[in-house]
């Protein structure tokens, strides 16, 4: 019997973003640290959107001499990095750069995955494909977690109409997190 895989998910992006996020994903792959895309680059692979506008956000398993080093690598990368903005984002838990193109900088957050919700997040994670790449991007049911939270509840109901949203995974994730049995 042959069993075949689902089909992976396109993200679409308009060129600054997608120079964006191959730049980001090829310097995280370099330094071998695990990670996976959330908010627009996430949300193009599972709803079809285009990410042409806002923050690329890639979170990111990693300890705090890491965050350094992205910095340090980044800018040798064809990103531009703010040294009052890492200083600023120390307590964040987060890398911000911009990558520098022709069309427009695009601001990348790079998230440390700091605690065992995102460790979850991270184990359930999807490949994706942009252009030739692979990428990995948050599961459609951590997707609407973190779309729930952000209080977008249109995209949310989008999600769980897919045909591989699994409710019942999304309700152990909402009870997880003491959401119990908000909306969905």
């Amino acid at each position: 019997m042959c069993y075949l895989s689902p089909p992976m998910h396109s993200v679409r992006a308009g060129a600054s973003h997608a120079q964006a996020i191959h730049a980001i994903a090829e310097l995280l792959e370099k330094l071998r640290i695990e990670s996976m895309f959330v908010g627009n680059v996430a949300r193009s692979a599972w709803l079809g959107s285009e990410v042409e506008s806002g923050a690329i956000d890639v979170l990111a398993l990693m300890n705090a001499p890491q965050k350094n080093q992205i910095a340090m690598m980044a800018s040798n990368r064809g990103f531009r990095v703010e040294q009052s903005e890492i200083e600023q984002s120390e307590e964040l838990d987060l890398v911000p750069l911009n990558h520098i193109s022709a069309g427009g900088d695009v601001r990348v957050h790079v998230l440390l995955a700091s605690n065992a919700l995102y460790g979850r997040m991270m184990n359930n994670a999807k490949p994706a494909q942009i252009d030739e790449r692979t990428i990995r991007v948050a599961a459609a049911e951590d997707l609407a977690l973190m779309l729930l939270v952000g209080e977008d509840e249109a995209a949310v109901r989008k999600l769980t109409m897919l045909p591989e949203f699994d409710r019942s995974a999304f309700h152990d994730r909402l009870t997880s997190i003491g959401l119990g049995v908000a909306a969905e």
